[in-house]
């Protein structure tokens, strides 16, 4: 359960539940004490006027002097004298049912809960007294069933209640945790705002408990976007420093071709100073097309491919090429930016280079999978050729020139992300299509 809000609720169901199932216990136990120590007080009252008749009065008029509720047969209310020689003094109220109760020496007292006549429950007060130097048991009892049935019914009433007392609180504890988790709904838009590159940092106007997390992620994301940046200016700053001194190399060695016979070594060191020419003109490509990314932010087809295509279109503006795109109605965005804007600017730049006029980009998706296709009408590549692209551990930049080192990081890419790259031919006669499958992430 990673949800807060479900572990909320949950604490809180548990903690009520737990509460009430307490209080219930407590206010259970509690009423019975009340109610038993209120009946034993009404005994004890009872028992006070029976002393008094047994002092007082011959055993045989003991049933006359007593209350009516005595003389009723199983009223509920019984009393049962027990001498020290063997006699007994029974309640005519008990009938012929025998109440069976312990002898008790004077001034003993005991409380006890015995079953009486038709399923009653009794509560019995038996007390050991001395009177008239005669020794005797007095015991009173009172049918709890009637008791029983109010307080089990206020149990009910009580439990029922809680419950009810439980879902009100939940639900105002539910609406209160939403109305607080909707605080943190500016800071779910201000994340996707970033992913979208609308802004380049959160706003730190959130509550104080995520304040601290918030500026920590500005803070790292504030670095990241320096070091990038700085990164991507010295890459500039070396291109741009390294092809002054290459560009008079590479006049120096055409220079020597035309005046002296061409040596082996002397044509492998021009081809070399071309091929860091190269390198170097990618390099400039690349930072062009990167531009002021930020770091976390998705690549968005709907947007980033068409200001892609107008850098390309820049690029290449003398060969007057036309470069075609079609994308889904809807995309949702995927990869980082930076990811993406390499994969897709290389394959398009490499598509561009050997392209006699067209150069196509059609970019699909499904739910697991989005598909980019780019193909070129240029001469395009022999079936060896393309099957040499696709073997694992053979350096694309040595298969071919122009379609090397960017293939070669292309690949690389589509192997981070878990997918798949296929060369094949295109549409076009002899131009080559480049296929990529990228996982949704």
């Amino acid at each position: 359960m990673n949800s807060l809000e479900s572990r909320l609720q949950l604490g809180l169901v548990l903690s009520l539940l737990l509460l009430m199932g307490l209080f219930w216990l407590a206010g259970n136990q509690s009423l019975r004490h009340l109610t038993e120590d209120f009946i034993i007080s009404r005994l004890e009252h009872d028992a006070e006027s029976l002393l008094r008749i047994i002092s007082t009065q011959p055993e045989q008029l003991l049933a006359q002097q007593v209350d009516q509720i005595f003389n009723q047969p199983f009223s509920g209310h019984y009393y049962l004298v027990l001498f020290n020689d063997g006699r007994k003094l029974t309640s005519r109220s008990l009938w012929d049912y025998t109440l069976e109760i312990p002898p008790l020496a004077p001034g003993e007292t005991r409380r006890l809960h015995r079953a009486g006549p038709s399923g009653q429950q009794l509560l019995i007060l038996v007390q050991g007294f001395r009177k008239q130097e005669r020794e005797f048991t007095l015991a009173l009892t009172e049918d709890l069933t009637p008791v029983e049935a109010r307080r089990n019914q206020f149990t009910r009433n009580f439990a029922l209640l809680a419950l009810l007392g439980v879902i009100a609180l939940l639900a105002v504890q539910r609406i209160v945790v939403r109305r607080s988790f909707h605080r943190l709904e500016p800071v779910r838009e201000d994340i996707r705002r970033l992913e979208q590159g609308e802004i380049d940092r959160l706003s730190e106007d959130v509550p104080a408990e995520i304040l601290p997390l918030v500026q920590e992620f500005n803070h790292l994301l504030q670095l990241l976007t320096q070091r990038l940046e700085r990164s991507r200016n010295a890459l500039g700053n070396l291109a741009h420093a390294l092809k002054g001194p290459l560009n008079l190399l590479q006049q120096y060695f055409d220079e020597q071709q035309k005046t002296i016979p061409p040596t082996p070594r002397l044509s492998q060191a021009g081809d070399q100073v071309k091929r860091i020419l190269q390198l170097m003109e990618r390099e400039l490509k690349r930072a062009r097309m990167a531009g002021k990314g930020v770091p976390g932010r998705r690549f968005d087809p709907a947007t980033d491919v068409p200001d892609l295509i107008e850098v390309l279109n820049n690029i290449h503006h003398k060969r007057q090429l036309k470069i075609q795109h079609t994308l889904p109605d809807k995309t949702t965005p995927f990869g980082d930016y930076e990811d993406m804007l390499e994969l897709l600017g290389n394959l398009l730049d490499n598509a561009c280079k050997w392209a006699k006029s067209t150069v196509k980009c059609h970019i699909a998706s499904n739910p697991d999978h989005v598909i980019i296709t780019v193909e070129d009408d240029g001469p395009g590549l022999s079936g060896k050729e393309m099957e040499t692209l696709t073997e694992r551990g053979i350096r694309l930049d040595e298969t071919r020139e122009g379609h090397g080192l960017g293939l070669a990081i292309c690949k690389d890419i589509v192997k981070l992300y878990g997918g798949k790259i296929a060369f094949d031919r295109s549409a076009e006669p002899g131009g080559l299509r480049v296929t990529v499958w990228l996982r949704l992430v």
